[in-house]
């Protein structure tokens, strides 16, 4: 039997589509995704390709203001689109937003499964505010199931007395064939793309936003701290962009040796490529519910330097086996790490191969099939009912 299946999402990100385009083929499951925005112009610059959406799918009327760095998204006909839809399950991605709340409330008035598709983990950064986690543990306890990404997302969920079989795992995932085929296609070119794009012959990479929870001044420090002729052979590239970028800049020209390059946001295309030229990725993240740029560098042949803080460090970085964990915020250890790599083919060769083996268990197939998993586990719950 056919379960209708209305997942709500805050907005069109191209990593997601794939994994929606997966779900939407699962033959038991009747896919329609409400958005709640199109994109955030205040946090992200990449193109909504909506030629390459495969599913069913409505965006919601919306206002957004950010205020005080804080994001507030108000949407308007949640109830009717529910209605008009009649699910069977929701899956909801996330709790920040009154339009989530709706769903929820709509859900429990209509006895539909309600399931939470949460990303959390110990490590994030929050306020801690009483009103808030209230808030946050009282929507929690209304949920019937939870979608989780990973381990420190199923433990997160767990410390709310969540029983064990009410969290169905869908592996993180982006479209690993796409980073792989053209991260080939980009070492195919090799010399051509150091030219077009000014890069080292060798050197780190971090991707992500340029904000100082992201560890960036650690790397920055990092990579100051390894020996100068080491730094003379190997270069530091940021991808990416974000409040912090002019600091970061000001510290890279300050250091007196080294190639320190920052060139700002990618699109996927180019990504690929610096992925594929890199020799080692680097995430020293202090927060990060997960970070799928690791997924991305993993899909591309990449060693990976990861933070413990990342959400995805848990399930996709095998320390000293397809990467090397280092504790959040300790210089000292990251710089150990970038010198080892830096200076162990070998060893960044074992890596590379690693991380394109473990890498394929994230597909967006896998996470379509957790997540059809949870909804037809939900499905016959409710039929006992």
């Amino acid at each position: 039997m056919i379960s209708r299946v209305v997942l709500i999402t805050e907005i069109i990100a191209p990593y997601r589509i794939p994994v929606f385009n997966a779900l939407a083929r699962q033959s038991e499951i009747d896919l329609h995704v409400i958005f709640l925005a199109e994109t955030d112009p205040t946090q992200r610059q990449w193109l909504v390709r909506k030629e390459d959406i495969r599913f069913s799918f409505e965006v919601l009327p919306s206002w957004r203001q950010r205020i005080y760095g804080h994001n507030f998204l108000l949407n308007w006909k949640m109830n009717a689109a529910l209605e008009r839809l009649s699910p069977d399950v929701i899956i909801c991605g996330g709790y920040n937003y009154l339009a989530s709340w709706e769903a929820l409330h709509w859900a429990r008035h209509n006895s539909v499964p309600f399931l939470l598709w949460a990303e959390s983990t110990e490590r994030d950064f929050r306020s801690g505010a009483i009103l808030l986690e209230s808030l946050k543990t009282k929507f929690l306890r209304e949920c019937h199931g939870f979608v989780v990404p990973g381990k420190s997302s199923s433990d997160y969920v767990r410390n709310y007395v969540v029983p064990a079989r009410n969290v169905f795992t869908a592996p993180n995932a982006v479209d690993i064939d796409f980073f792989f085929k053209a991260a080939e296609s980009a070492r195919r070119g090799t010399s051509r793309n150091r030219q077009q794009f000014n890069l080292p012959d060798r050197y780190f990479l971090f991707v992500g936003r340029l904000e100082q929870e992201k560890g960036i001044f650690d790397l920055l420090d990092a990579y100051d701290r390894l020996p100068v002729e080491l730094r003379s052979q190997i270069g530091l590239v940021f991808a990416g962009d974000g409040s912090a970028r002019s600091q970061l800049e000001k510290r890279a020209a300050a250091l007196n040796s080294g190639s320190i390059r920052i060139v700002g946001f990618l699109q996927r295309e180019h990504l690929a490529i610096f992925y594929a030229l890199a020799e080692v990725f680097v995430f020293p993240t202090h927060t990060d519910p997960w970070g799928l740029v690791v997924n991305e560098a993993m899909a591309c042949g990449l060693p990976v330097v990861c933070s413990t803080a990342a959400g995805c460090a848990a399930d996709l970085v095998m320390n000293w086996e397809n990467g090397i964990l280092v504790d959040a915020g300790n210089v000292s250890h990251l710089a150990n790490a970038l010198a080892k790599l830096a200076c162990d083919a070998q060893l960044r060769s074992a890596m590379a191969h690693a991380s394109r083996a473990r890498i394929q268990q994230y597909s967006p197939q896998a996470c379509a099939a957790g997540m059809a998993n949870a909804v037809l586990a939900s499905v016959q719950v409710q039929r006992r009912a």
